[in-house]
């Protein structure tokens, strides 16, 4: 039981929508975790291993063991946060393939997703930023039934130019923009859906 004055840490989970090894969109998860408030962790959740959803194979073995910790994580979870790249002006395949499975079974979808507070933001090399992925993961989120912070915009464009060779955000000015959009992210998946 907590006594007063005792503040349970707010975990947030950050995934990141691709498996490559150099991704920018892993690059800004890992500069987020250092960038959130004090008392808040942000644990990086991960997509890999989670093979092509087949409603017969779901039949015949049931889920794999990486849809099961990703759903069991989100379920843990205060808030939801995902790095979405953007591929043909869309949501990456694997990313949406990853969020697919981890709605099944059916009857599973309000546990996992219900009311819950998601985020989306996105690195792309291009200028735009990953704004139309944005755009195309709100539909789907609305359909899971998450409550979607949509107050604050994060979309970093040109991150060849942002990232140095190590994959660390070395602009100040992008680092201070992202401390901000996790205060306000994290501020709201901790109000109690008033």
């Amino acid at each position: 039981m907590q006594h007063d004055g005792e503040h349970k840490m707010t975990q947030i989970l950050g995934v990141s929508g691709s498996l490559r090894q150099g991704s920018y969109n892993s690059a800004l998860l890992r500069a987020a975790q250092q960038l959130v408030p004090a008392n808040v962790e942000l644990v990086a959740g991960s997509i890999a291993g989670i093979p092509l959803y087949n409603g017969d194979d779901e039949a015949a073995t049931g889920l794999p063991t990486a849809v099961e910790t990703l759903k069991e994580q989100i379920v843990a979870a205060d808030g939801l946060l995902l790095f979405t790249p953007e591929y043909n002006g869309s949501i990456p395949g694997v990313f949406k393939n990853a969020i697919d499975w981890a709605s099944r079974p059916p009857k599973d979808v309000a546990r996992i997703f219900g009311g819950k507070p998601v985020a989306v933001v996105g690195a792309s090399l291009g200028g735009f930023g990953t704004i139309l992925s944005q755009d195309a993961w709100l539909g789907v989120l609305r359909a899971l039934g998450t409550r979607p912070w949509c107050e604050g915009r994060l979309m970093v464009g040109r991150a060849a130019e942002v990232f140095d060779d190590e994959g660390v955000l070395a602009d100040e000015q992008l680092r201070n923009r992202l401390k901000q959009y996790l205060a306000g992210f994290v501020s709201f998946a901790t109000r109690q859906g008033d």
